[in-house]
């Protein structure tokens, strides 16, 4: 734990002007509002807020940050009050502790909604100041070091997928890369350790096995930059276990296929060094295609700037480059934070409001029906790989692989989004299911009679999209049940001889548990009170009497029909017999088509399956249909799989152990080849859908007994 003199040296080593009085005043006050309590670990309460700010002391954040990191906990766990705070630190610094404390129950929550209602108030207070988030972010990472002091092994796992699903993509947004990695990789030790342990095998032996081979790289590096002209520093870094493992998932390789699990980083002076020191590196190395990406001209939503690019370097080793400014690097390495350091002695806090995906949380956050639609939402923005884009004056928008030209309409303006009937790509006119890939210019075409169709949920990838078109659908839901309501009461009323009106509602609408005259249309519409339930609450004398003259009270208000859950495919004409093709064995997440076969019913195979091509000349058997969700509706689907093991005792116990881990189940298995080195084999694996697939796969190319394995086509 760090000793109270030991936090102020560190504050002031970077920003000398540091008010040292109110850092003291804050570290006793801690330690004696916390007093006895314990931690999990069983060391005193007290060191956990002092290690928080002591992590962000690494990031060179302002007093008042340090302040609030070391007072994080005292209003939700002791008796310490918010006017105490205030009176005794001032209104910023008990804002910002307010601002933490409302979420430091997160991690304890287990009902789902209640942890989507804090998520929402996390993005409520960074909007306001972002150093709540960087606060939070601290203590997440502290919490996730000392995760392993926790006895539940339930909780740890859900802690660990929480940090996972929440606080790395969060991490990342506002560039705090090294904390980001750090929450990747203990969460992913707690929830894949087997992963985990073959990434560290790996990454040791190729440290063993290459010797000063990182030295020698750099020295050569630099070597070639000086020949060049080019004054600059180069350095080497290894990627994190997690995203090494993400790589090999994404680009379905093995380890040994990667080529950038080390990254050599040159730093220049200006931005022109940049690009010249990219020319020198080209000029004496042969590129590797497809590896250049300019996030210079282009930067990242979280204010990431850097070239990369890929070649084959000294002693033909295949490495990634990264060449930046100091001032792109400070980026890189400490995100946002980089806006509160300290620069001829000024802070720029309000710089961090600069990010426009923070706004598009609150934007989702007006449009989303309630806390868990606006969680599923955000995910949807925080998680997926980016294409960057232009619109037709050159503003460059990064959007979500795989969005379509109804995401980039919704990017530029809500409106834009709502009335779009089409799009120019590059100037060719194409649908607007039409997804965009990189550089792209996109012109998009409104119209005022257009509004947002209910198919396009099924189509927009971006949250801000979904968002925005399930709330007109909801809204559209309602006018309708509205205008069925009223007319329903309508007639009801004249079957009575009454009149309906406004007058003649208003004073009973309470009894119907309704706030307006509109609620009680729109629940009539839906089917909770009938015609006849609402005329006999406003006329109680046309209800039918009992026997003792008392009124029968009207029944209470129904709950709205449960929903049919759909069929998992749609696009097929009801009761119509439907098969899974067993040559390419189609899972939900998968493009697929149907076939049309007499007396059979239809077939269902991938996109891509090698069979279709024997039905090129009947396209009248095609049918276009695809699954309902991805994987939604529940159960299991088999996936077939093609294994190659090592030929060694232990080989098939583990190839079976890696499958059971990510909870999938062997259904069958056929060896189809067996010799002294390796035997093939065919396995198949019930499986969730295509994503659950993956992760298997995945699992199994990581396991050390198989040496290569893919997916079974036919």
């Amino acid at each position: 734990m760090l000793r109270q003199v030991e936090l102020i040296e560190r504050v002031k080593r970077y920003d000398p002007g540091a008010d040292e009085a109110v850092i003291k005043r804050a570290y006793e006050f801690a330690m004696a509002a916390h007093g006895s309590q314990t931690r999990a670990s069983g060391d005193p309460y007290y060191s956990h807020p002092i290690e928080v700010a002591g992590i962000l002391t690494d990031y060179r954040l302002d007093a008042s940050s340090i302040v609030t990191a070391l007072l994080h906990d005292t209003l939700e766990d002791t008796d310490v009050t918010f006017d105490e705070l205030k009176s005794t630190f001032g209104l910023e610094i008990a804002q910002l502790v307010d601002g933490v404390s409302k979420l430091s129950q997160l991690e304890l929550q287990s009902d789902k909604a209640k942890q989507a209602e804090n998520f929402r108030k996390l993005v409520l207070a960074m909007s306001r100041d972002i150093r709540v988030l960087l606060v939070k972010l601290a203590d997440r990472l502290h919490n996730m070091r000392t995760l392993r002091h926790i006895e539940s092994e339930e909780k740890r796992r859900r802690i660990a997928r929480e940090t996972m699903d929440i606080f790395a993509p969060l991490a990342e947004r506002i560039g705090m890369r090294p904390i980001k990695d750090e929450l990747e990789d203990l969460a992913f030790a707690e929830l894949n350790q087997d992963a985990l342990d073959s990434v560290l095998r790996r990454l040791d032996f190729l440290r063993r096995e290459g010797g000063d081979l990182v030295g020698a790289i750099i020295a050569e590096l630099n070597q070639t930059l000086a020949e060049g002209g080019v004054t600059a520093e180069v350095s080497g870094r290894e990627k994190a276990p997690y995203a090494v493992w993400c790589k090999m998932q994404r680009k379905n390789v093995s380890f040994e296929q990667l080529s950038d699990i080390m990254a050599f980083r040159i730093v220049v002076e200006t931005v022109p060094d940049c690009y010249l020191a990219l020319g020198v590196m080209h000029g004496r190395y042969p590129v590797v295609p497809g590896r250049f990406k300019d996030f210079i001209s282009m930067s990242k939503p979280n204010g990431y700037r850097s070239l990369h690019t890929g070649i084959l370097g000294p002693e033909d080793h295949r490495i990634e480059i990264q060449i930046r400014t100091q001032d792109m690097h400070d980026i890189a390495e400490y995100g946002v934070a980089a806006h509160w350091q300290y620069k001829q002695g000024r802070a720029r806090p309000k710089e961090g409001h600069k990010y426009r995906w923070l706004q598009e949380l609150l934007e989702i956050l007006e449009s989303a029906a309630g806390p868990e639609e606006f969680l599923e939402h955000t995910r949807l923005e925080m998680f997926q790989d980016q294409v960057f884009c232009f619109s037709p004056k050159g503003e460059v928008y990064a959007l979500p692989r795989g969005a379509t030209v109804i995401d980039f309409a919704y990017a530029v303006h809500s409106e834009v989004g709502d009335h779009c009937v089409g799009g120019k790509i590059n100037g060719r006119m194409l649908p607007l299911r039409t997804q965009i890939q990189n550089g792209d210019q996109i012109e998009i075409l409104t119209s005022k009679n257009q509004t947002p169709s209910p198919e396009w949920e099924q189509i927009v990838v971006t949250g801000k999209a979904r968002s925005r078109v399930r709330r007109f659908v909801r809204q559209e839901q309602r006018l309708q049940f509205v205008s069925l309501g009223q007319a329903i009461l309508d007639k009801a009323f004249s079957r009575e001889g009454r009149k309906l009106s406004d007058r003649a509602l208003k004073g009973k609408i309470s009894r119907l548990k309704c706030d307006t005259i509109e609620d009680l249309y729109a629940k009539v519409g839906e089917g909770r009170y009938t015609g006849r339930e609402v005329v006999q609450a406003v006329f109680p004398e046309t209800g039918k009497e009992a026997k003792d003259g008392k009124v029968v009270p009207i029944a209470r208000e129904r709950k709205a029909a449960k929903k049919v859950q759909p069929i998992p495919i749609k696009g097929l004409i009801p009761g119509m017999a439907v098969h899974l093709a067993k040559c390419c064995y189609p899972l939900p997440g998968d493009r697929i088509v149907g076939i049309v076969s007499t007396g059979k019913g239809v077939t269902i195979h991938t996109i891509d399956c090698d069979t279709l091509a024997s039905f090129a000349d009947s396209p009248e058997r095609w049918l276009d249909v695809a699954w309902h969700t991805d994987g939604e509706e529940g159960g299991t689907r088999v996936g077939r799989i093609k294994v190659v093991l090592v030929n060694e005792p232990g080989s098939l116990s583990e190839l079976a152990t890696a499958i059971a881990k990510n909870g999938g189940n062997i259904s069958n298995l056929k060896i189809t080849n067996r010799n002294l080195d390796f035997f093939e084999m065919l396995v198949d694996v019930e499986v969730r859908d295509r994503r659950h697939f993956a992760n298997t796969l995945a699992a199994l190319r990581a396991t050390p007994g198989i040496n290569s394995v893919e997916r079974a086509r036919g």
